[in-house]
């Protein structure tokens, strides 16, 4: 199967949409995705300011924030100044960019997507709209061939089955299922969801767990917010309906930062190879094995 979807990873994206803006020295980036791509086009001295959710580079952290994408308010976006405004699709309230747009600031949705071809389209939006379409070509070629190395690593294994966490609160699992990041994610790593039974994070009961039977647990890494979406290791583990599962017989819990993980930007290459090996071990390691190493889990920063 990995072996048909290789030709699909090396196919070239169809040509993004997006008006340019060359002479846009004040840009305002809404979204952490849209926020590396800037910088991964080596335009980042144009950026002037950023929503919370841009947290890497580092180096953003010292741009002014105008606050969460989806809840963006019109007197802090027009505060900055931007003489463009490049947002990801569901940046908002839709009022707020009706407003903006109204000020006659040019405001570019970048496209978004999970797959190759979707990836390679949301780069070079971004270099449309920057006046830079041919600074996408390297980036653009380091996704794709990441991502084909993920897919073409997995040939030959079993796919793992994994379950993706979003949040442990008051004993209830808060699981992905179908159509999610995290589903698209596991998959780009060559394994499989373990939760198939429904679209989008939902509650799972102990029963659907215990028939999912998965071999690994993905959740993201949120610092010191874990202690009120998650828990550590050893008490995720014993939980009753995660205890009877092949995950917790090995210790199979692989943590990783947020934005790598889910962000889909210019690093979603890398972190599919690192979440790869987070589940079947280091590529060079001999044989290939048929279900997750037991060792190490990935700290998710590339």
């Amino acid at each position: 199967m990995i072996r048909h979807l290789l030709p699909a990873l090396l196919l070239t994206a169809a040509a993004a949409q997006a008006d340019p803006h060359p002479d846009a020295s004040r840009v305002l980036s809404i979204g952490g995705a849209v926020t590396e791509i800037v910088h991964a086009l080596g335009q980042q001295d144009r950026l002037i300011a950023r929503d919370t959710t841009s947290s890497h580079p580092p180096s953003v952290m010292q741009l002014p924030d105008v606050g969460y994408m989806r809840a963006l308010s019109a007197e802090g976006v027009l505060s900055t100044r931007p003489d463009l405004i490049l947002a990801e699709e569901d940046a908002g309230p839709p009022e707020v960019v009706e407003i903006l747009r109204d000020a006659g600031i040019p405001f570019e949705t970048i496209p978004g997507g999970t797959d190759a071809d979707a990836l390679a389209a949301r780069i070079e939006a971004v270099a449309d709209a920057l006046g830079v379409p041919q600074a996408a070509a390297g980036p653009v070629a380091s996704l794709r061939a990441d991502l084909a190395a993920a897919a073409e690593a997995t040939q030959g294994q079993t796919p793992a089955r994994v379950m993706f966490i979003l949040s442990v609160q008051g004993g209830r699992i808060m699981a992905s299922g179908r159509g999610t990041e995290a589903d698209a994610m596991i998959r780009l790593a060559g394994a499989t969801n373990a939760i198939d039974a429904f679209d989008g994070y939902k509650p799972v009961t102990d029963e659907a767990i215990l028939a999912a039977a998965p071999e690994a647990i993905l959740m993201m890494d949120r610092g010191e917010a874990t202690a009120s979406h998650g828990a550590p290791d050893d008490e995720l583990l014993a939980m009753p309906a995660l205890q009877p599962t092949p995950a917790a017989r090995d210790g199979r819990v692989i943590r990783m930062d947020g934005l790598y993980l889910l962000g889909f930007g210019p690093r979603t290459g890398q972190a599919a190879r690192d979440l790869h090996e987070a589940i079947y071990g280091p590529a060079d390691d001999g044989a290939a094995s048929d279900r997750p190493a037991n060792d190490g889990a990935a700290d998710g920063h590339g």
